[in-house]
């Protein structure tokens, strides 16, 4: 692999005020970056065009920087091309995607629409601007139900479960084929497992705006401060620990520290198009994940069961021994810590985003 000699000043976040986004955003502000940021809010907080949403708010309160901020959709390309017309953007952080498993089955046009046709307008206006360095936001969901555990990058891809993860298996198809038609691309496909917790100031954090999809610590936390009643556990018949889906957990902020491991890798080499797993290693079922964040945070989490949804798998955890000798990254954070601060984000901010 050539080395590309390159240095970054100015990244492009879509998705920017999401979960991943805005907590991406701190860390690459606070490492010396330029953040230009694209979010249309559908699975985001804002309540006007003209006005820097409140999670990017929380980003420049933590980091005492300016985001520049940029409200549209993707699925634009005029949007797209009026950003680099007005930056010069060195690498885009590609995080704008519809997002949840279970919905994709429902509406699977919105999500083949927006996950693969947003993707392809984007790469359209990088190369006509000449930008060709991308960290793709992709996930576990390409691996399917897997054979063996721990997945490793090795591990078969394609055989996705759920309309989500096909997609994001097609764009990753798309990413190859074009670094493979075009040398200039240098792109790393991160592959995440489940990003949970919050930024450990508590001004920043996960606010589901699709709450019948949302994700599993959020739900703990709505529970555990009186906003619902009990945990929905979906299925207690896998062939796991307790019956209960095993999931491999990663602290939101070390999920965010892989991204700019992967930056300095696109920055320092020509690696085409490369795929990375960001996970801690090791598979917590939802019962073991709701323990802890009672034990942790002395709090009761009444739950019940219901049963299994369409597209889940028994268990995922990775090896991602590749993210540590190639990247230099590891995991900080454990479960503990997870729970620690996403109570602390929940009970500084018992609405979320919405009290601003």
């Amino acid at each position: 692999m050539e080395n590309s000699k390159k240095t970054f000043q100015t990244i492009l976040i879509t998705g920017g005020a999401g979960y991943i986004g805005s907590h991406c955003a701190v860390d690459l502000l606070e490492a010396g970056y330029n953040v230009v940021a694209i979010d249309n809010f559908v699975n985001s907080v804002g309540s006007s065009q003209d006005v820097l949403p409140p999670p990017l708010k929380g980003v420049e309160k933590i980091t005492g920087k300016k985001v520049h901020f940029y409200y549209g959709d993707l699925l634009e390309k005029s949007v797209i091309q009026n950003i680099f017309q007005k930056h010069k953007i060195d690498c885009v952080i590609h995080f704008a995607a519809y997002k949840s498993v279970g919905e994709s089955f429902h509406i699977p046009l919105n999500y083949y629409k927006n996950n693969l046709i947003s993707t392809i307008n984007l790469l359209e206006v990088m190369e006509e601007y000449g930008c060709y360095q991308m960290v793709f936001s992709s996930s576990c969901s390409v691996y399917g139900n897997p054979a063996t555990l721990p997945i490793t990058t090795k591990s078969p891809t394609g055989n996705a479960t759920s309309t989500y993860g096909r997609t994001k298996y097609t764009s990753e198809c798309i990413l190859r084929d074009l670094s493979h038609a075009k040398s200039e691309w240098n792109i790393i496909a991160l592959r995440y497992f489940n990003p949970a917790g919050a930024h450990n100031s508590g001004i920043i954090g996960e606010h589901p705006t699709k709450v019948a999809y949302a994700n599993l610590m959020p739900f703990l936390g709505q529970v555990a401060i009186g906003e619902r009643q009990h945990l929905t556990v979906y299925g207690n018949d896998y062939n796991t620990v307790d019956g209960t889906g095993v999931r491999d957990y990663i602290h939101i902020m070390d999920l965010c520290s892989g991204h700019l491991a992967a930056l300095k890798k696109i920055e320092s080499e020509h690696l085409k198009f490369k795929p990375y797993n960001l996970g801690i290693g090791k598979g917590l079922s939802v019962l073991e994940l709701k323990n802890a964040f009672e034990e942790v945070n002395n709090v009761k989490i009444p739950h019940v069961i219901l049963p299994r949804r369409e597209g889940d798998v028994d268990a995922l955890y990775c090896d991602a021994s590749d993210s540590e000798t190639e990247l230099g990254w590891k995991p900080r954070f454990d479960a503990k810590d997870m729970c620690r601060d996403y109570w602390r984000w929940q009970t500084m901010n018992p609405k979320g985003y919405l009290h601003d």
